[in-house]
């Protein structure tokens, strides 16, 4: 069966007499931390060496029998156990389908990176009725910002607006990432702190998102070399095309806000203070320059091109590395073709 949306917390603290769950997806660190869920619900935690199997990929690709062989055994100590297969592959659909069939209740967690509809995996465990698939895939938007609010909130930190939004544009396309910066942020400002942008700025490591970032300023500045720069950067960092194009909506939201109040009146330090989300001082003049090119309808006609491109990048075997880098290019050329 496949499990999806609030059917996933309380599954993944009770999955009662279900034998195999496949968790797969791009994020490692929400797998990671799903399936160190169900290990600790099954087993009372990951270190039982009585009740808790991890098994690689490697040794069971080796020993064809070997989960079959984990799933018969039984606690010394008593108990539910867990076997947990690591990065498995379609490859060992057949050795799990055999372990899923051995009598008795151990669960078995299998992770896995992103699979298709049709792959073997996926289409095993959601046909099975004593099996799920849960996929993992990073959070974004509102669930991203209500992820990074909340844990922000157990470490006893606040979190200003347009700082959320910063951490959302930067964080996210790992979960144990994401949890390892925001533990980092929450203790720089300390217990009752609050965060703000520039202590984003200062202790977030997220290389690929700033550089995103550097490449939007240069963009809407009218300056094609040093987008195309910053963008190759981001993307050698590993930022994904998707997460460039929303980068880029929220870059040309910004800027629609700020013509919309008239702060290309002001001097660019003032700009770029009262621009929502505040523009942090090294791309202030960026920021002018674009406040003294674009116009509203402009910004209107390509936010409405990067909706496009967005779809088209979701599409199943499209380019999708070449649309994000084309809409951001577009834009710079646009940006150095218009007079300021």
């Amino acid at each position: 069966m496949k499990l999806e949306g609030a059917r996933i917390a309380p599954f993944l603290r009770n999955p009662g007499a279900v034998r195999g769950v496949l968790l797969y997806g791009e994020d490692e660190g929400l797998r990671r931390e799903r399936a160190e869920a169900l290990v600790a619900a099954v087993a009372g935690g990951r270190d039982d060496p009585f009740r808790v199997s991890v098994v690689p990929r490697e040794a069971a690709s080796a020993d064809p029998g070997r989960l079959a062989g984990e799933m018969a055994a039984i606690s010394m100590m008593g108990g539910r156990r867990a076997v947990w297969l690591r990065d498995a592959t379609n490859a060992l659909a057949a050795a799990i389908e055999t372990a899923l069939a051995v009598p008795g209740d151990s669960l078995l967690v299998v992770e896995a990176g992103a699979l298709r509809p049709a792959e073997r995996l996926r289409v095993l465990f959601e046909r099975r009725q004593d099996a799920a698939a849960i996929a993992c895939w990073p959070e974004t938007g509102a669930d991203l910002r209500a992820s990074i609010a909340a844990r922000l909130t157990e470490l006893d930190v606040t979190v200003e607006p347009d700082a959320l939004a910063w951490l959302a544009d930067h964080l996210g396309a790992d979960r144990g990432v994401t949890r390892q910066e925001i533990e980092k942020l929450a203790l720089s400002v300390g217990p009752g702190g609050r965060v703000d942008i520039a202590a984003c700025e200062a202790v977030v490591g997220d290389h690929a998102g700033l550089g995103l970032e550097a490449a939007m300023f240069a963009a809407t500045a009218g300056d094609p070399a040093r987008a195309d720069r910053a963008l190759r950067a981001a993307m050698a960092e590993g930022a994904n095309p998707v997460a460039v194009i929303r980068t880029a909506l929220r870059h040309m939201q910004r800027l629609s806000l700020a013509l919309a109040e008239e702060l290309n009146r002001l001097s660019p330090k003032e700009a770029a203070r009262r621009a929502r989300p505040a523009v942090f001082f090294r791309h202030e003049q960026d920021f002018a320059r674009a406040l003294a090119r674009w116009t509203a309808p402009r910004v209107a006609a390509v936010s409405g091109r990067l909706l496009a491109a967005e779809a088209a990048c979701k599409t199943t075997g499209a380019p999708d590395a070449l649309i994000a880098a084309r809409a951001v290019l577009e834009i710079a050329h646009a940006a150095a073709s218009m007079r300021a």
